[in-house]
């Protein structure tokens, strides 16, 4: 069995949001953990996958820049930076 066509394509990973990427990257895992994926389109969907781990880890790491933030403010006003950049 061919593995699982992307619900979603390359160009659009950027709009997911981290548990919609997380979803499609555990998909991936699976269809190449069954093995039964040709080469060519196992070598596709590993580098789909790792464009969605980078997605993810880029969207953790600015959660957790934004719960630092939070936490260096302990209550005071600091300033006027917004927690959600533009």
């Amino acid at each position: 069995m061919p593995a699982t066509p992307p619900a979603v394509e390359d160009d659009d990973i950027a709009a997911l949001s981290f548990e919609a990427a997380l979803q499609a990257l555990e998909r991936i895992v699976s269809d190449l953990e069954r093995g039964d994926v040709p080469l060519e389109a196992a070598i596709r969907t590993y580098e789909r996958g790792e464009r969605l781990k980078a997605h993810c880890e880029r969207l953790l790491t600015a959660a957790e820049d934004k719960v630092e933030r939070i936490k260096s403010q302990r209550g005071r006003a600091t300033g006027t930076e917004p927690l959600d950049p533009a």
